[in-house]
């Protein structure tokens, strides 16, 4: 036993012996290691400095740490700034590296950000699609709290998210399925087809014509012209987007061919059908001249959404209708039996006021508002006189400035208009005060001896308002009768009183409540007519608005038919003899 201690003693005191060697030649491997790889002194910054700093190197690229390392593989240290010309290209090199890839990572941020804004966009349409539905079902609209409130809840109403977006995506392709896109449709006559207008990039041609009375035009309303472009862009976007399909092996390729853009748009033609949507056929010119690409597109109408639901009282809405006159006291006996007739007996909320000028007849206009006023027992007119040249926006002007009680609904009148009990409801019901101003459509009477082929064969009055493309037509170029609030009226300036004589006041104001925020309400009514007239065209009237005098003038008179009847008139007459002396030298045989 005393033998094995001795031993055991004698072997501690060995390796302690050896440990002490070793820590000695490692410390001493150590400080040969740094004294041989230290670089040299230099006053330039090393290029960890001169350049941004990238952040931590992954150590699976071989770095050791955040930075670039002072030991590479071969024990050369980082090389410096201001060392031999190789040194500094590549030092150049990785700043433009860096550079380009800082750029990159910028642009992709941006694409980053603008796809996200374009998710939500869309996540907010769909979402405002999904609660008209809910609305439209009568099922209850959940609030963010309701949907936070468990995960349970959460769960629910995912499943009720894609079972509403299935039941969009299937009413959508049913609207397509029932539109005649693919397929023709059995039509009972010419006058159900839907027309086509066809377009180009810079024109559109059309058949409805509106207010330009252009067969073909400029995309002039802001609408049409972002709903083509939508849809070439849309086009473009399809054409543009690669085809995969499969060889004769089954592997998949990628189908390339020419890059499409709007120079190589040829035409297009597009329809809506008002209860189910708007087709589109675009037409491209393909790989040769005698390729083309075609691309059929179909917008869909939704389904109808509930807006509003309210109650409209118009009890207690008087209107005051305002007439600028001067001279034309047989027009106004005719107006003013009307009046009495619509406004009197069957409204009973209307206040006259007439704005006369000079001085000629003036009596006799007095004479027929009292008359009126003993036989109906009518109070409610003033009368204004104004001793200067007829205008007609100052009377108007006047005639609204002159009311003195609280807010009032006004219609401009002229001594040549008729209307019904409908119109003044219709004025109320499409006007309102800070929101709504009304701009009737009125149907213009034609010459009553052309129409009915002579004076002594002309009805009445009331016989003659009859809607048809023979008697009249829709004076959509007019904008002189207009109901407005007296509020609005004063809010947006007025009129133009500097404008003289006939015309062009209208439109001044017209075009006033068009830049303001209000609705403007354009629409036909079927109680509002212009009564035929011989207009006569002063030689004072500057030429723009002579020229509309003379372009007023010549639509008032007859239809296109009618017209072309007068001017052939001779040519019809010589028909008419031969035919008669015909059947004299020709008698029929019995």
């Amino acid at each position: 036993m005393l033998h094995a201690a001795m031993l055991r003693r004698g072997l501690l005191a060995w390796v302690s012996r050896v440990g002490g060697v070793l820590v000695i030649l490692c410390c001493s491997l150590s400080l040969l290691y740094v004294m041989n790889c230290s670089p040299p002194h230099s006053d330039d910054p090393p290029l960890s400095h001169a350049l941004p700093r990238a952040g931590p190197i992954h150590p699976s690229l071989g770095g050791t740490g955040p930075g670039i390392g002072a030991g590479g593989t071969g024990g050369a240290g980082v090389p410096q700034i201001g060392g031999p010309p190789g040194v500094q290209s590549y030092q150049l090199l990785l700043q433009e590296r860096e550079e380009q890839h800082r750029l990159h990572i910028s642009s992709l941020k941006k694409q980053i950000a603008q796809l996200k804004e374009a998710l939500q966009e869309r996540s907010q349409q769909l979402k405002g699609v999904q609660e008209s539905l809910k609305r439209a079902s009568g099922g209850p609209i959940d609030g963010p709290e309701t949907g936070a409130s468990s995960q349970g809840g959460g769960l629910g109403e995912a499943h009720g998210t894609k079972g509403q977006q299935a039941d969009l995506q299937d009413f959508l392709r049913s609207q397509l399925s029932k539109a005649e896109v693919t397929a023709g449709i059995r039509l009972p006559s010419e006058y159900a087809v839907v027309p086509f207008e066809s377009f180009t990039l810079q024109r559109v041609y059309q058949l409805e014509m509106g207010l330009t009375r252009h067969p073909e035009e400029k995309p002039v309303r802001k609408d049409k012209r972002e709903e083509l472009g939508e849809v070439l862009e849309m086009a473009l976007q399809s054409l543009n987007t690669p085809l995969s399909q499969q060889d004769s092996r089954g592997v998949e390729k990628t189908q390339t061919s020419k890059v499409y853009s709007s120079s190589d748009f040829v035409e297009g033609i597009t329809r809506t059908e008002k209860d189910k949507g708007t087709l589109y056929e675009l037409t491209f010119r393909g790989d040769s001249s005698h390729e083309f690409r075609r691309l059929v597109l179909f917008r869909p109408f939704g389904p109808l959404m509930k807006v509003k639901n309210e109650r409209v009282d118009t009890a207690n809405v008087p209107i005051n209708i305002i007439v600028p006159l001067s001279r034309r006291t047989d027009k106004f006996k005719q107006f003013m039996h009307n009046f009495r007739e619509v406004c009197v007996r069957q409204d009973g909320r209307v206040h006259l006021t007439v704005v006369y000028f000079g001085k000629e007849q003036m009596s006799e206009v007095r004479s027929t508002l009292e008359n009126t006023s003993r036989e109906v027992n009518f109070k409610n007119y003033t009368l204004l006189q104004l001793d200067e040249e007829f205008s007609r926006g100052r009377g108007l002007d006047v005639g609204a400035r002159a009311w003195k009680g609280s807010n009032v609904l006004l219609f401009f009148c002229d001594v040549d208009i008729y209307f019904n009990a409908d119109f003044l409801n219709t004025c109320r019901l499409n006007t309102q005060p800070g929101k709504k101003v009304f701009y009737p459509v009125l149907f213009s009477q034609y010459n009553p001896t052309l129409i009915y082929g002579s004076s002594e064969h002309i009805p009445p009055v009331e016989q003659q308002l009859v809607i048809k493309k023979d008697t009249g037509f829709w004076r959509d170029f007019g904008f002189g009768m207009t109901c407005q609030y007296r509020s609005d009226f004063i809010n947006i300036g007025g009129f133009d009183i500097d404008i003289k004589g006939w015309g062009g006041e209208d439109v001044h104001l017209y075009r006033k409540y068009l830049h303001s925020n209000l609705l403007v309400v354009r629409a036909p009514s079927r109680g509002l007519f212009h009564l035929w007239h011989e207009k006569h065209c002063a030689d004072e009237l500057p030429p723009d608005q002579y020229r509309m005098c003379m372009q007023s003038k010549a639509m008032n008179e007859a239809s296109h038919g009618q017209l072309g009847m007068l001017f052939f008139r001779h040519e019809i007459e010589a028909h008419l003899r031969k035919q008669k002396q015909q059947q004299n030298s020709n008698p029929k045989k019995t």
